[in-house]
């Protein structure tokens, strides 16, 4: 892992678009062949969670500081419950440009036997917009999105002991897996799913791993009522569950869902004092498209905003805050570059023929 580390250090970040063309040009035919990667060399190129942590960071600042072009994600619904969304980034500060296409089918463990989330990340070159590589996006997907919200919690409630996460499938398990990575001060984290089973499973594979303690919360009332900072990874729909009510809500809480707009009662995120998205633009597409029936809560600012000091995030112990982060490209994009090059220096992946 040194080695490569240090001989992607030699590459750096910010090289020219002339300069990082010569560099892939290296190892890869540009405009002749494209690098396709499994989802095992995905893992295997071994980005450890710091290092997510830091490239989702860095995403997310340009995002901030409006260094990045990205449109809010489209995408097709066959099913009620099921969606397709192309994803297409471009941040230039890592010649990083391309597209996620991903798909969510919550049925698929328990109809199929199948992951609930798959899809294709496709970078490339900015020079030319040749296909420089094709790799699978579930893997990112399932990092990037609790590095997000393990860096927004320390940007917006840093002192937290207790954490509360509603969801126990691949996405729970990441996000108590990263949150104490940020959260310096943790003392309990309480996990909730409908499935008890779900809740053993990650108890059983996360607790080894961190000197936190993981309690089985008892409802979700109990679970909201105990933790400083909550978040939510279950299911996206049109109608809100409403599962948490408003009344069990606290002044002073930060709220971080994943999930959009379904888990928690609509009130929540109206009553609070600073209502804070990853992509605003992303949030007033989903409202268009009927995500909100109740309306789109009054936007403060955006995730990487805070995180790049453009915008103030908690400024007294007392405010109610929800951020809703629901996933933008410009993290899959920087993170899927930063495996490509790490692919090239250490002849991971295939090349295919264009």
């Amino acid at each position: 892992m040194e080695n490569i580390k240090s001989k992607n250090k030699l590459r750096g970040d910010n090289m020219d678009v002339i300069s990082d063309r010569k560099w892939v040009s290296e190892t890869l035919e540009i405009g002749k062949e494209m690098l396709y990667l499994t989802q095992k060399e995905v893992i295997g190129i071994g980005i450890n969670e710091e290092e997510i942590l830091n490239l989702t960071k860095d995403a997310l600042v340009a995002h901030g500081k409006k260094e990045y072009e990205m449109p809010a994600k489209i995408g097709v619904h066959p099913y009620q419950e099921v969606f397709y969304h192309a994803m297409p980034a471009y941040v230039p500060s890592k010649n990083a440009v391309g597209m996620k296409w991903i798909e969510c089918y919550p049925s698929n463990p328990s109809k199929f036997d199948l992951p609930q989330t798959t899809g294709l990340l496709v970078l490339n070159d900015v020079s030319s917009g040749c296909p420089i590589a094709l790799m699978d996006s579930a893997w990112i997907t399932s990092k990037r999105t609790p590095a997000v919200t393990a860096l927004t919690a320390q940007a917006l409630h840093p002192d937290a002991e207790t954490f509360g996460m509603f969801g126990c499938g691949i996405q729970g398990i990441e996000h108590v897996k990263y949150i104490g990575h940020t959260l310096k001060k943790l003392k309990k984290i309480y996990v909730y799913d409908v499935r008890e089973d779900a809740m053993d499973r990650l108890i059983k594979e996360v607790q080894p791993k961190i000197d936190v303690e993981i309690v089985k919360g008892k409802s979700p009332e109990a679970v909201t009522k105990s933790c400083e900072v909550l978040s939510s990874a279950t299911v996206i729909l049109k109608e809100p569950l409403s599962v948490v009510k408003n009344e069990w809500i606290s002044r002073g809480q930060t709220i971080l869902p994943c999930d959009l707009n379904t888990f928690w009662d609509p009130e929540i995120s109206k009553r609070a004092d600073k209502y804070i998205v990853d992509s605003r633009e992303e949030h007033e597409l989903f409202n268009d498209m009927g995500y909100f029936p109740n309306g789109l809560p009054s936007i403060q600012c955006e995730t990487g905003e805070i995180l790049a000091g453009v915008k103030k995030g908690r400024e007294s112990k007392e405010e109610l805050i929800v951020c809703s982060n629901i996933g933008i490209a410009v993290c899959d994009i920087v993170v899927g570059r930063e495996i490509f090059n790490r692919a090239l220096v250490n002849q991971v992946g295939k090349k295919l023929t264009l």
